[in-house]
């Protein structure tokens, strides 16, 4: 059974950081792309930034690019985000992803599996 478990979320003031973690388990995590998602009330979920299971590749969206930066650490089998610099508009439920495919992945689109998200409120 795949299980994709996010924390670290939390309420911070803008400027401050965060790091969230998504811990995996029941799939092969070296050989998988993973991803961070968000969903804010009454939008819809958009893509943040994700990471390929080939080393160095990595996908920004433009609103988090130089702030967000995305790791993983197959030891763990796990992906990190941490966030610098947070805006009142980075609130949102952070979701971790996976899939096969980094480049379908970055679409938002062939998702395997999903996480259960995590709040992050960022106060102006």
């Amino acid at each position: 059974q795949v299980q994709l478990r996010e924390s670290g979320g939390g309420l911070v003031q803008a400027g401050g950081s965060l790091r969230l973690s998504c811990a995996t388990s029941g799939l092969t995590f070296s050989r998988y792309a993973m991803g961070w998602f968000r969903q804010a009330p009454g939008k819809e979920r958009e893509v943040v930034s994700t990471i390929n299971w080939v080393p160095g590749v990595t996908y920004y969206a433009d609103s988090v690019k130089g702030r967000f930066t995305i790791s993983r650490d197959n030891a763990k089998n796990t992906v990190f985000l941490q966030m610098n610099i947070l805006l009142p508009e980075d609130t949102a439920v952070y979701y971790c992803a996976t899939g096969t495919n980094h480049a379908t992945l970055r679409t938002g689109t062939r998702i395997a599996y999903w996480g259960q998200g995590t709040q992050v409120t960022v106060t102006s």
